[in-house]
């Protein structure tokens, strides 16, 4: 079984190098994970601590980080990328939890993970509000996880930065011992290329660019900042101390995790989204504004589909029936009145009134009317386009007696 040192030298690292040599001193001084099991106990517990608060979820990003969890993770007090995802995605999905602080206290870890987890939280933007709280140290790893946050908050004296990749080689030879090489980003086609070497450790140093390069760019989009900006704002690698930080914009504010809870977890922090109302036509429009409707809270209705032939149809049909009645009105000597009304569009009713105002000013009464219309001759012919006078009367009688009552 590989021992610890093994494992922990032939990894890539996002770390600090001070934390990056005590985790390779304790690797090499406490030899297989079966030895630290035995020395250090089983652990009570496999999952990660999340704590609720008021309805704040918080999510401990502390010690070096490395992307599975296992026993060296435990003992050694580091966090794994693979435990933080679940717990992320648990406090994503707990209808209990409106906010997420991710507490971060990390000199950084492993390379590997990190990008996954970052992309993660990003994506999760916009679901619930997750802040990164740094009141100690998010430096590498630690602050390309934080960065992916909705905005990272940072006490005075917090450190920030180290935005660049380290491999930490070490060999064992039987004269000289273990010889260890770093090799910073400065960017590996060969597979085992001689450390021994400035080639081999060149071709080594490709490979630790490229990995820096996709730190870079997705420092920069956490951040909405330009890519070539990034370095610079990360001191070349260095760290930036709180207000510093901030300044730099490599975080968003200076705060506390108290405040940062109490202030997420405060019903201001979570306003409800407004109910819609739904229009369908100009009045009801005009009603919900005249009673203080939020314009912004309005929503019009989608037109419902319009059967145009049944419409024209429907249409033709009235326009026959209005001719129709008003033909029945007609009556010799009103020719005039009768045609003016039918190209106007004037109905049968209005038609009726108008005809009778008309027989009023001329001293024509209806009782005149169908007697005349008694009296007629039966050879007379119909007036052209209207009905003859006896029918005509009785129409306009009846038309009449309707208006009136």
């Amino acid at each position: 079984m590989p021992r610890a040192f093994e494992l922990a030298a032939s990894r890539p690292w996002l770390m600090l190098p001070d934390a990056l040599d005590t985790l390779m001193a304790i690797a090499d001084r406490q030899g297989d994970p079966e030895a630290l099991e035995a020395r250090l106990g089983k652990p009570l517990d496999n999952t990660r601590a999340v704590s609720l608060r008021d309805g704040v979820a918080v999510i401990p990003v502390t010690g070096p980080i490395m992307r599975y969890a296992n026993l060296f993770t435990r003992i050694s007090g580091a966090t794994s990328t693979q435990e933080l995802a679940t717990d992320l995605q648990a406090a994503l999905d707990d209808p209990k939890v409106r906010a997420i602080v991710l507490n971060v206290d990390s000199p950084g870890g492993e390379a590997t993970g990190i990008n996954e987890l970052a992309d993660m939280i990003h994506a999760a933007r916009g679901r619930k509000p997750i802040k990164a709280y740094v009141g100690g140290t998010g430096a590498s790893a630690a602050y390309w996880i934080a960065s992916a946050a909705d905005e990272v908050v940072v006490d005075d004296t917090a450190l920030l930065g180290s935005i660049g990749v380290v491999v930490e080689v070490a060999i064992r030879k039987e004269a000289d011992g273990i010889k260890r090489y770093t090799i910073t980003s400065s960017n590996a086609p060969n597979k085992r290329p001689d450390l021994d070497t400035e080639e081999g450790r060149a071709e080594v140093a490709k490979s630790i660019d490229a990995l820096a390069g996709v730190f870079v760019a997705k420092v920069a989009r956490n951040l909405a900042v330009d890519p070539e900006n990034v370095p610079a704002m990360g001191d070349f690698g260095g760290l930036k101390v709180g207000a510093a930080a901030v300044e730099a914009g490599l975080a968003h504010r200076l705060g506390s995790l108290e405040s940062l809870i109490t202030e997420l977890a405060s019903p201001a922090a979570h306003p409800r989204k407004p109910s819609m109302t739904i229009v369908r036509t100009t009045a009801e429009l005009q009603a919900a504004i005249a009673a203080g409707a939020d314009p912004q809270t309005l929503q019009i209705a989608a037109a419902e589909p319009v059967d145009v032939e049944a419409i024209e149809a429907k249409a033709v049909a009235a326009e026959r029936e209005r001719i129709k009645g008003i033909h029945a009105l007609a009556a010799a000597g009103f020719e005039e009145e009768i045609a003016a009304a039918i190209d106007s569009g004037a109905s049968v009713e209005a038609t009726a009134l108008t005809l009778f105002k008309a027989a009023q000013d001329r001293g024509i009464s209806i009782a005149a009317i169908k007697r005349d219309a008694t009296a007629a001759a039966p050879a007379t012919p119909p007036v052209a386009g209207a009905a003859n006078t006896a029918n005509s009367a009785a129409a306009w009688s009846r038309t009449m007696k309707k208006i009136g009552g």
